[in-house]
């Protein structure tokens, strides 16, 4: 059974909560800064500073997953099992 089918969490996925629901909130002051006819350099501005933000988040993310996984799937590689190996993968195609 591969990580994916039963679940697991890693130590940093607390932080990339905290990361992800700060650029939530950012983003949904841009909203705003667009209603209220702000300036789109002001705007762009932002933009980017989330955009940055959650690119971070989906760094740690990856480097946590490959960092902690990396392990299990030589392991499972030397057993024969590919599910762990299709696991590591597809996770790489985001990096």
């Amino acid at each position: 059974m591969s990580e994916h089918e039963h679940g697991h969490q890693h130590q940093s996925h607390k932080d990339i909560v905290k990361r992800l629901k700060r650029a939530e909130g950012h983003l949904r002051s841009i909203v705003t800064m667009i209603e209220d006819s702000r300036p789109c350099v002001d705007i762009a501005q932002q933009l980017h500073a989330v955009e940055k933000a959650v690119c971070q988040a989906k760094r740690v993310l990856i480097q946590d997953h490959i960092d902690h996984c990396l392990e299990h799937t030589v392991e499972a590689l030397a057993t024969g099992e590919r599910a762990s190996l299709e696991d590591f993968k597809q996770i790489t195609k985001y990096l």
